[in-house]
């Protein structure tokens, strides 16, 4: 009797996390701006989409600012996927190939349904951050919703205000640490490895158990430049993005055994 040959499953494997010391985002950083150098085109490039998008979101929406703060917050969560390309620029440098802007456009093609789904997931996530914040904006301001004058003014941030400062704020950062936790290493993971989204994610969220004390430090840091940029009326995002870009693939790397 023969013995049947069963083809051969493969079983996705789950990575090896590192545990990083508090200070090695400053690591990344310092390595981003070597990228940067190296490959100063793309990532200006891609800094100058983000301004513009800010520039965009502002102008269009200056008269309702519920709308404008939840795109901006929005342009955060998303932040993750828009800056692909800054990690395939960062890919290239370090496997020593030729960097130029076009093969970093298309580098979502590498793991097409990995990535595809994982940008399913976010945009899912942003559309519930917009239903949430219009509520929010609607159970505070039955009368009419201020003016984003009146809402960048001393007297916006008042006692007054506080209830709604509290909650408006406090479920824009649940949004905000649940969509850093599962995208923190996953798409520079999905973009280096032809993997399965929900392992990134759970990788993802596992880096960030593993090392608390620099994954706390590497958000205040992302939310520092973003603050950066848009002080300066979104010119700042130029420099402060492809950084950030950059140095989220060097995260990855320090964090993720290969």
């Amino acid at each position: 009797m023969q013995d049947t040959l069963q083809p051969e499953q493969t079983v996705p494997s789950f990575p090896t996390i590192r545990n990083v010391p508090m200070q090695e985002p400053f690591k990344w950083l310092a390595l981003a701006w070597r990228d940067f150098r190296n490959a100063p085109f793309p990532c200006l490039f891609y800094g100058l989409i983000f301004s513009l998008m800010g520039v965009f979101l502002h102008r269009i929406f200056v008269a309702a600012p519920h709308q404008t703060i939840t795109l901006v917050t929005g342009f955060m969560l998303l932040g993750p996927f828009l800056a692909m390309g800054l990690y395939e620029t960062s890919r290239r440098l370090e496997m020593q190939e030729a960097v130029s802007l076009l093969p970093t456009l298309s580098a979502w093609r590498q793991n097409l349904s990995g990535i595809g789904l994982f940008a399913m997931i976010l945009a899912l996530m942003f559309a519930g951050w917009m239903r949430v914040s219009v509520v929010v904006f609607a159970l505070f301001y039955t009368d009419q919703i201020p003016t984003l004058d009146s809402m960048l003014s001393t007297t916006f941030f008042t006692e007054d205000n506080l209830p709604f400062l509290l909650v408006y704020f406090g479920s824009g950062f649940i949004f905000a640490a649940l969509v850093f936790a599962i995208s923190v290493v996953s798409i520079p993971m999905l973009l280096d490895r032809d993997g399965d989204t929900l392992i990134a994610i759970f990788t993802s969220s596992l880096a960030m158990w593993r090392n608390p004390a620099a994954m706390l430090v590497w958000g205040l840091i992302i939310v520092a430049c973003c603050i950066i940029g848009f002080v300066t009326y979104y010119t700042g995002l130029i420099l402060t993005m492809p950084l950030i870009g950059l140095a989220s693939w060097h995260a990855y790397r320090d964090i993720v055994a290969r």
